[in-house]
């Protein structure tokens, strides 16, 4: 685990989380929840479930001598918390992203594996690859374009 602070990047390794045996999910797909959380002493615990299965993974994190001190800790937390609004909007931008990623996949796997039959009187063969090219445009422009605004995804 390593903290990081604003501005310059100032990275402390603080511990280790790994979770053998939490397959990788499809791209768009997150699956894995993780979560922080700090008591009045200042041990943060951090905790991982791969939502697929329900496999969880749990570590405590103590301030011992090679650790951050009291007042490295209460700077850090205030310096975070000068930081919401801008960590709140990237978490917006990053959701619009992952929805519009997630429903691309989705359109393009759908009409990619559902059966001829299905859709014959639905739709012709012409709209079924505009539709499939669309998607793979998008999903290439989403590639390309990482550090787009929440706006453009929505």
């Amino acid at each position: 685990m390593k903290v990081s602070g604003p501005g310059p990047r100032v990275t402390i390794s603080l511990a280790s989380l790994s979770s053998p045996g939490i397959l990788p999910a499809p791209c768009g797909a997150p699956q894995t929840e993780v979560t922080f959380d700090t008591d009045a002493n200042g041990i943060l615990s951090v905790s991982a479930v791969d939502k697929s299965t329900g496999k969880e993974n749990k570590i405590t994190i103590t301030n011992g001598k090679d650790h951050l001190s009291t007042e490295d800790i209460k700077r850090m937390v205030q310096e975070a918390e000068k930081h919401t609004a801008e960590d709140e909007k990237q978490r917006d931008k990053v959701s619009s992203k992952n929805s519009f990623e997630s429903y691309a996949f989705s359109m393009k796997a759908t009409i990619e594996t559902v059966d001829d039959e299905k859709l014959q009187g639905k739709i012709n063969d012409e709209d079924k690859q505009r539709i499939l090219d669309k998607c793979n445009e998008i999903i290439n422009w989403l590639d390309k374009n990482q550090a787009a605004e929440k706006e453009e995804f929505e």
